[in-house]
This record gives structure tokens, sequence and C-alpha cells, in this order.
């Protein structure tokens, strides 16, 4: 029997077509949108700003009180106490005008924060305790501060000193041996942190706040403190981790928030530290709390940008430690291998630290201390691997394996280098 020619083409199954969910999101984002504005009462009908033009009428204990009216209304409160509007009339910067007079408790400032306080704690009642926590504080730490000068930030500084008795605590903690008062480190990380580092949108006020933390302490200690604040944590009990530079490798993200200090201190905003005071600042932090595995060292000058980075070089090249600045350029090779960086960066900086040399003869004996440290750290990975006597978790072979591709890597960009620059 003869199978018709309609029935030659492929037979598609019915798809069971599914209601999208992202219509679904927008479904019921409309209607808790609709909710909220029903909420809302009377108010709906008109635009927010509209809406903060008439909360201009009501002073702020009215205020507080109407927040206590609906979730709704209270989450407008908060849209407008964070607005540049509400900041101006709420957060007044004026603390010494006229009508504040010292030990008395009606003073009208005062008086006004009372009421301002009591505000804050109505809008946010119905929020869980961190977020409140994390709301006022943003609101008093960051808005009330905001465009205060240097004079007047000093003075807070002084007084959150003396309230929470921070110069004694950090005292305790550059004192003693590193990790002996782990409950103290994490206090005091967590404080400088949270209340004066993280939050802040412009550098200049970052780098202001740090600079006040580590500027009454000699260098040695200004490195402990930076480790204290930015350096990698257990991720077990959540302590700070001083073994992991000296006895393992650090990935990038255990090292980013010490880069991230190092170049805001570098930057030009920091207007309290010289170049030599940063670079001697990365040198002492290398030895906290013992020497650092030169791996750890290398990725932190890498992520901590060229600048920091080649000046670091150029003062080990300029005091004559060409040694431990051609190791330093065979772990920056490694580093870049490992990582995924493009090696010509190495090949380019190396070409750069010839150049601070003066003569001819030290820029050749750079370069053969540069090729004896690859020969040196490859015999002795590869001695070690011959051994066989390492544990599970030595990666002796896998270095190595990274540190002769590394080596060939560099090379072939020395010689692309040189075909290009004799072709021109």
């Amino acid at each position: 029997m003869a199978v018709p020619s309609s029935s030659t083409f492929t037979v598609i199954p019915n798809l069971k077509f599914k209601r999208s969910s992202r219509r679904l999101a927008v479904a019921r984002a409309k209607e808790t949108d609709s909710a909220d504005r029903s909420a809302l009462g009377h108010f709906r009908v008109i635009p927010i700003e509209i809406f903060h033009s008439l909360l201009k009428y009501l002073s702020v204990k009215d205020i507080s009180i109407l927040s206590m009216v609906s979730k709704a209304i209270s989450e407008q409160l908060i849209s407008y106490i964070s607005s540049p509007a509400g900041n101006r009339r709420l957060l007044c910067q004026d603390f010494h005008c006229a009508g504040f007079v010292e030990g008395r408790k009606d003073a009208p400032v005062l008086d006004h924060y009372r009421v301002l306080g009591l505000l804050f704690k109505r809008c946010t009642l119905l929020l869980p305790t961190r977020e409140r926590l994390k709301y006022i504080h943003k609101i008093i730490s960051e808005i009330l501060t905001a465009g205060w000068d240097e004079l007047e930030c000093h003075r807070v500084y002084i007084f959150l000193c003396d309230l929470t008795n921070l110069p004694r605590k950090i005292q305790i903690l550059v004192s003693s041996k590193p990790g002996s008062s782990y409950k103290l480190e994490l206090r005091v990380r967590l404080f400088c942190r949270h209340v004066l580092l993280d939050h802040w949108t412009q550098r200049t006020d970052s780098a202001f706040w740090l600079s006040r933390l580590l500027k009454p302490w000699p260098m040695v200690n200004q490195a402990r403190l930076l480790y204290i604040f930015f350096g990698p944590v257990s991720s077990i009990d959540g302590h700070i981790s001083w073994l992991k530079m000296t006895q393992g490798l650090a990935d990038e993200n255990s090292l980013r928030g010490l880069a991230d200090a190092v170049k805001l201190l570098y930057d030009t905003e920091a207007k309290e530290w010289t170049a030599d005071d940063v670079i001697s600042l990365v040198d002492e932090l290398s030895v906290v709390p013992q020497e650092w595995l030169l791996e750890n060292n290398a990725r932190l000058l890498i992520l901590s940008g060229n600048s920091i980075c080649f000046t670091f070089m150029a003062s080990k090249a300029v005091n004559g430690r060409t040694a431990d600045l051609a190791t330093l350029v065979v772990f920056l090779a490694l580093v870049c291998e490992k990582d995924l960086y493009c090696m010509d960066w190495a090949v380019k900086m190396m070409q750069r630290i010839c150049r601070v040399f003066s003569t001819q003869q030290e820029r050749k004996t750079f370069l053969q201390n540069v090729e004896n440290s690859f020969s040196r750290i490859v015999m002795d990975l590869l001695q070690s691997v011959i051994s066989g006597q390492r544990n599970e978790e030595d990666s002796s072979f896998l270095n190595l394996f990274h540190l002769v591709n590394a080596q060939a890597n560099f090379h072939k960009e020395i010689l692309y280098m040189t075909l290009n620059s004799t072709s021109v």
C-alpha cells in the first residue's frame, strides 16, 4: 500500500506552553505596587514629589507620628529622609549655632535630634534589626558628616576614640602576638571597617579615615594594622588568618582588600602619604607576621597596580638588591601564568626596571640574575618532586608545571619584542 505524500514530513510533538516566569514576576510586581499604592489612602492620587513637598509643612514630630499610619507611608517617609530635600531639612549641619548651650538638655539642636531619632525608630520599626541598624548607620555616618571640613572630621574621630577607647585597644593588638587576642582583633576590624572605612563613596573620605587610623603609629605597626583591617580571614571561624601568607598560597580574593588599601594610600587624594611611605609600608606588610611566600608578595604587587609595582621594584634596583629583584621578576611571571594575565606585562615591567640601572653592566648583571633565578627555582621544585616526600596537599608538581610554562612564555615574549624592534 502506497504511503501518502502528506505523511513524509516530520511531525513536531505538541508542546505544553508554560506561562513565562518573567510575565509572572511583572504581574506580581504590579499587584504589589497596586497594594502599596492603595495603602497610601488619599495620598495615592498625588505624585511622590508633591507628597514630599507637603511634608515641609509638618514638624519632625508630626512626621514621626505619620510614619505609624501604615507600612506604605513609612516607606515613603524613608524615601523622603534619604532624598536631598529631606537631608537639607532634617539633618542640619550647624552644630555651633547660637542656640546651642553646652550642658543644657533643652538646647534646640539636642531637642531636634532627639525627635529625629524617634522618627528613625518609628520609620524602621517593621524592618529586621540588621536592616534597621544598617539604614540608621548610613544616615548618621555618611550623610551627617558629608561636606564637613577636615578639622570637624578630626573632632569626630577624637570623639569616637574617647567613646570606644579605640587607641587603647589598638595598643593591645600591636603589642601582643598575632592571633593571641583574636576576639579583640575581630572586634576592632569590624568596628573600623563598618563604622569608619567601608561605606564612603568618595575615595578622599576613605583615605582620610584610614590615615587617621594608621598615622599615629610607627611603620611596623601600620603594616600590622593594615593586615588586621584588610587581611584574609578564616572561612571556618571568621578570625584573621595570620599564617595564610606565610604557609600557603593566597588567591586574589584574599589579597584584594590589602591591594585596594595600598592603592588608596598611594593615590594623590591621600595627601599625608608619599610614595616612599607607601612603598615602605608594602615592604613591612610582606613580613607580617613573618616573611610571606614570594608568590603571595608578587600577587599583591600585581593587584596594587602598575605604578606601585614599578616603584617597589625600582626601589630595590636603586638600593642594589638585584638578586631579590630578579627573584621577584620570576614570581611575577609565575603569577601571570597562573592567573592568566598577559605575559608581555611582566616583560615590559622588567624592561622598565632595566632603564633604572645607570650602566650597561648593571643591566647585564640584572638580566643574568633573572635567568639564574629561573634555573634555581626550577631545580628546587624539580628536586622536591623527585624526592617524593610530600603529602596529599603538596602542589610542587603543579607549581613546577606552571613555572616551566611561565619561563617559556616569558622568553617567547622577549623574542617577539626583539623581532619587532629589529624589523622597524
